[in-house]
């Protein structure tokens, strides 16, 4: 017998379930605000802007420890969701799922291009390696432009073990 497909709000709406829960699991992604914008499997972090990031008011300019947070959640969010990906499109229901181990930062180093400007910033992660001790991330961070960054990183990462 065939399997039905799911319908696509259902689908949508365990991928965002799924997401969510990801999220919830770091306190300090909500501090700073930032929300995970999903399309399919490729997730862009947004920062929206408030006055609480603002490092330097005479330019005014974004604190570099809250951007480097900011790259630096977006590559954790990015190893976790590709980890919780195959196992979420098995068709279980986020409930059901085990709870994603995040991965640990072993280091984090930032390029800071320019100036963060008082607005919103996005971010992206990819992954150049992914195994099962270690992983490494490039993170490009933008603001009005995508071709024009204003911070990028790259992270090496311990990945928790598969075994709960």
């Amino acid at each position: 017998m065939i399997r039905r497909p799911e319908p696509v709000q259902v689908v949508k709406q365990r991928r965002d379930g799924a997401l969510q829960a990801l999220v919830n699991q770091v306190p300090y992604i909500g501090f700073l605000g930032v929300h995970f914008d999903r399309r399919g499997d490729e997730l862009t972090a947004v920062l929206p802007y408030d006055d609480k990031l603002i490092g330097n008011p005479v330019l005014p300019a974004l604190h570099g420890g809250a951007t480097a947070a900011f790259l630096e959640v977006t590559a954790i969010i990015e190893l976790a969701w590709a980890i919780l990906w195959d196992e979420m499109e098995s068709g279980a229901p986020p409930e059901a799922l085990p709870p994603v181990r995040l991965p640990k930062t072993i280091d984090f180093t930032v390029d800071y291009l320019r100036s963060g400007l008082p607005r919103d910033a996005y971010a992206r992660a990819r992954i150049n390696r992914s195994g099962r001790r270690y992983a490494s991330v490039h993170v490009e961070g933008w603001q009005d432009n995508r071709d024009r960054l204003f911070v990028q990183a790259t992270g090496h990462f311990l990945m928790p073990s598969r075994e709960g």
